[in-house]
């Protein structure tokens, strides 16, 4: 290809180009390419491309104009040029015949920092969406706001009592990245009222500032001794935005000495506002997942220990907050001596079902001890109140109920199923037994004049019943039917272990360290009455 023939057409191209010799020599530059270069052509022209141009050196586009000079390919690169240009550009390399090459390249900065701001903001929107631990996602900000927004970040977040406390951050900088950790560890107590993170927090607003007045912020002692190794050009700090409030600041340490353009600080707040909010919203979770289980915990109480029985019960929290649901047991002695035990699960995972389900269990021992009636007349009664207080819940359970019978150490055991999962028996050899089968009888909250059936069976002394919600046996991966199937497997391999031990291991196998599902669970063993 060879240059162009018209002056004319190279003056009035709307893209840049520049022409170098086979030597590296800059032979023209076009008038939109002294715009986008910020020099004349007579600065120019006549230099040596490498000198003129020095971190195209080692970088990638030194790379691309000496691969197309060797091989005479054409090439398209787009890259960032740093200092003094700090501009993007997308350029093709176009060889000639005279063996230089012809530069053609626009300034794509705007399209550049456009995308990257979308990119970042996707960015922060997937690594905080959903997250649970506030401290945990704020550390991970500085790493995804550098080295788009800053060279330096730093993130400090207010604690329940409005203390700042700095959680995170990063520098572009290898060498630096310790410096700005401690900085960052030890700065809050020397802050003046005036500085600018203080006024961000106090005042909700963009605070920016340069280096040196950062540096006449602070006594002398450590942190201003880590400031002035930093050498921060300019810095912004701006308030970490949540519903109503600010919960924290972020500080973005800049290059230049000069503020940042409109443009930067814009996308600044978007970015600070998206943070503000997911860490908000992870804080508000997590109080809320805090007052679920502390109402689940306070209702589900120790349960009573008989004489004829041994009784374990246990519960897990699933691990996503908003899984926190309506999970409940039961444990205690009705007036004619039986005793009586309860696994239920109100249909719902928010606080409402937790709610719900402490209403039910008042409900339902409330009934129980004042009637003293067999299971299926306790839930009988339980759907007719649920219906009579409207309720407007449904909720799967099941009662079991164990009194002494005859002198051989036998139990007799009643119990009713509304909807709930079948009972597992592990027999004193070892076998197992499921009672009922899947769906029992109508769950409650749906038909108050459904009929409700009591079971019996007699059990032998060293016989084991366990209840259980189906946080226990269902998975995404798997279903009810090879959960039970997995549940009688471990039981029957742990059957000779202590109660407490063969529920701790049966939850620790089929849980497998992370609830998906609230898990409740209930297991007794039988021994002979003991006058």
């Amino acid at each position: 290809m060879q240059r162009p023939d018209s002056d004319h057409v190279l003056a009035t191209m709307p893209v840049g180009f520049m022409a170098v010799s086979a030597d590296w020599v800059i032979t023209h530059v076009n008038p939109a390419a002294e715009q986008s270069l910020l020099l004349e052509a007579s600065a120019l022209v006549g230099r040596d491309y490498w000198d003129a141009y020095p971190a195209n050196v080692d970088n990638e586009f030194g790379r691309t104009y000496r691969a197309t000079m060797v091989d005479r390919e054409i090439r398209t690169i787009e890259s960032f040029y740093p200092e003094p240009l700090n501009r993007w550009y997308d350029v093709e390399a176009v060889p000639v015949d005279d063996g230089g090459l012809y530069f053609y390249f626009s300034d794509v900065t705007d399209r550049r920092v456009a995308q990257d701001r979308l990119t970042l903001l996707d960015r922060v929107g997937a690594e905080l969406a959903g997250t649970l631990d506030v401290t945990a996602a704020a550390t991970r900000i500085p790493e995804l706001v550098v080295p788009v927004l800053a060279d330096g970040c730093l993130v400090t977040l207010l604690d329940e009592d409005g203390r700042p406390q700095g959680v995170g951050s990063w520098h572009v900088d290898p060498e630096a990245r310790a410096l700005v950790e401690r900085y960052a560890q030890v700065r809050l107590a020397d802050l003046p009222p005036t500085a600018p993170l203080l006024r961000a927090l106090r005042d909700g607003e963009t605070v920016g500032f340069s280096g040196a007045r950062a540096l006449e912020t602070l006594p002398e002692g450590e942190p201003r001794a880590l400031l002035e190794r930093l050498a921060i050009g300019y810095g912004l700090t701006l308030p970490l935005r949540g519903h109503g409030r600010v919960v924290g600041g972020l500080t973005l340490l800049l290059p230049g000495a000069e503020p940042p353009s409109a443009r930067h600080v814009a996308t600044a707040r978007q970015v600070a506002d998206r943070i503000g909010l997911a860490l908000d919203n992870a804080r508000m979770f997590d109080q809320q997942r805090q007052l679920a289980e502390g109402l689940q915990r306070s209702l589900l109480t120790a349960p009573v220990q008989p004489a004829h029985a041994e009784i374990v019960v246990r519960y897990t929290p699933a691990a996503e907050a908003a899984r926190v649901g309506g999970d409940w047991y039961d444990a205690f002695v009705q007036p004619s001596g039986a005793s009586m035990l309860v696994i239920g699960d109100v249909v719902g995972h928010d606080t409402e079902a937790a709610a719900s389900m402490g209403q039910l269990r008042s409900l339902l021992r409330g009934i129980a001890t004042y009637s003293d009636g067999t299971p299926a007349e306790v839930l009988r009664g339980l759907d007719g109140a649920m219906a009579q207080l409207r309720a407007e819940t449904y909720a799967t359970a099941a009662i079991a109920c164990f009194e002494p019978d005859g002198v051989d150490g036998a139990v007799r055991m009643c119990w009713s199923n509304a909807g709930h999962l079948p009972l597992l028996v592990i027999h004193p050899d070892g076998t197992l037994a499921a009672l009922g089968d899947w769906q029992g009888d109508l769950m409650l909250g749906v038909d108050p004049a459904a009929p409700r059936s009591d079971s019996v069976v007699r059990l032998g002394e060293g016989s084991t019943v366990l209840m259980f919600t189906d946080g226990l046996i269902e998975r995404r991966s798997r279903d009810l039917d090879t959960g039970m199937a997995r549940l009688r497997e471990v039981a029957g391999e742990l059957a000779g272990r202590s109660l407490g031990d063969l529920c701790d291991e049966i939850i620790e196998r089929l849980v497998d360290g992370r609830a998906e599902d609230d898990v409740a669970l209930v297991a007794i063993r039988l021994r002979a009455r003991r006058d």
